[in-house]
């Protein structure tokens, strides 16, 4: 095992889990413009439209999840 190898893993391991978890899910680029939106605004409310689209993008996610296990 190489020193990059040893890096990699150490960064494998400690990847936090609810990126790992969104990154699976396709949605994690809407997830970061929507935290931008609210460190940005400092009021969720006028982040609608990020919220919206990432909520979209988690619903089609689940349903094709659910679809796939139902197969």
């Amino acid at each position: 095992m190489t020193v990059y190898d040893n890096e990699k893993s150490l960064a494998e391991d400690t990847e936090d889990p609810v990126d790992r978890m969104l990154k699976k899910t396709g949605c994690i680029e809407l997830h970061y413009k929507v935290q931008d939106c609210i460190a940005e605004t400092q009021d969720w409310r006028k982040c609608q439209e990020p919220v919206k689209q990432f909520k979209n993008c988690m619903s089609n996610y689940e349903k094709k999840r659910r679809e796939k296990n139902v197969a």
